[in-house]
């Protein structure tokens, strides 16, 4: 397999990361890091043995891709600039700060043929890919999906709908293959003048009821999702990389003299591989680059998750009656019966 030359823009917490993951990677060589900040990305280059790059495109002449873990709002300029210069990119979530962006982005990047890839890490969580292979061949009722941390090491520059519960719009698009045909929301701020918990139900054509919770209020870390079927209950811990089946079964009773037993159902323990994430989605980026393939996390896809987040923190503004701090100009999705 051929070594591909990639470099990371921004040298934050999730920058340093994707250096570390990239020095792990057989077929990828780590040319190096651009951070505006000198003190920082001259840090991280020291500590994964590459070059720092304070001018972009001094980085952009030695690379073939780039990983773009900067604050949300550089994200659109800094790709538009990678892909114009002809560099595969992956960008982390949200995708970009706005709704129009994204489509620009979208377009832009369809139409050059480059690799754009979203960072939406949970689908590169085992727990969720083998929930998703369980999930196949029972038919689907419900879904509730709760994402919950502390506020405290949370995003304050966005709200939770934002920083958490983008992660689950994904999921919901990725898990239904469907769009929500209406959605109720509601949240409420705690500890700042953005929303910090978030609650939204979202019906889709066929029928199933999915429940979306997003909060940064609580002091317990929580990434679970529950699926209901008519005759299975499977948990998936995204977080302890858990997926537990309850199955119905035939109840009967086994006489033993005078006592009995009956067994009414199954849990079936799911294995889970001990894989990080991280590593495996910047392999599948690497890799795409390499032969040449498109992305399980697309720039459109990546676009369509941004779309649903901004309406369901439009639904909950709306329902604050406060005026939304960055309006996303789209259609809304009626509210439900």
């Amino acid at each position: 397999m051929n070594r591909i030359k990639v470099g990371v823009v921004g040298a934050g917490r999730m920058g340093k990361n994707h250096c570390r993951v990239f020095t792990t990677l057989r077929h990828v060589e780590l040319v190096g890091v651009c951070d505006a900040f000198a003190e920082v990305g001259e840090r991280a280059a020291r500590q994964y043995e590459t070059d720092y790059f304070a001018n972009l495109d001094q980085m952009l002449d030695k690379v073939q891709a780039v990983s773009i873990a900067t604050p949300t709002p550089m994200h659109f300029d800094l790709a538009m600039h990678c892909l114009e210069r002809g560099i595969h990119v992956f960008i982390e979530k949200p995708i970009t700060q706005t709704v129009q962006q994204a489509c620009t982005l979208v377009e832009m990047a369809e139409r050059s043929k480059l690799v754009v890839q979203v960072g939406h890490i949970e689908r590169f969580n085992p727990a969720y890919r083998e929930l998703k292979n369980v999930i196949e061949s029972i038919g689907v009722l419900a879904i509730d999906i709760r994402r919950l941390s502390a506020f405290d090491g949370s995003n304050k520059d966005v709200d939770v709908v934002l920083d958490l519960m983008v992660h689950d719009t994904d999921l919901a698009l990725d898990l239904t293959a469907q769009q929500p045909t209406c959605l109720n929301a509601q949240g409420f701020r705690v500890f700042s003048d953005q929303i910090d918990h978030a609650n939204v139900q979202l019906r889709f054509d066929s029928g199933l009821l999915m429940t979306m919770t997003a909060s940064r209020v609580t002091e317990e870390k929580v990434r679970q999702i529950e699926v209901t079927a008519r005759e299975t209950y499977v948990v998936a811990d995204l977080l302890n990389k858990s997926v537990l089946a309850h199955r119905r079964t035939t109840g009967e009773y086994l006489q033993r003299a005078v006592h009995g037993y009956r067994q009414e159902s199954v849990i079936e323990r799911i294995y889970v591989p001990g894989s990080e994430p991280l590593f495996l989605e910047l392999e599948h980026f690497t890799d795409c680059v390499i032969e040449d393939r498109l992305p399980i996390v697309s720039a459109r896809d990546g676009m369509r998750a941004l779309k649903l987040a901004m309406q369901i923190r439009d639904a909950i503004y709306d329902n604050l009656g406060s005026k939304k701090v960055q309006p996303s100009a789209i259609e809304p999705i009626p509210a439900c019966a």
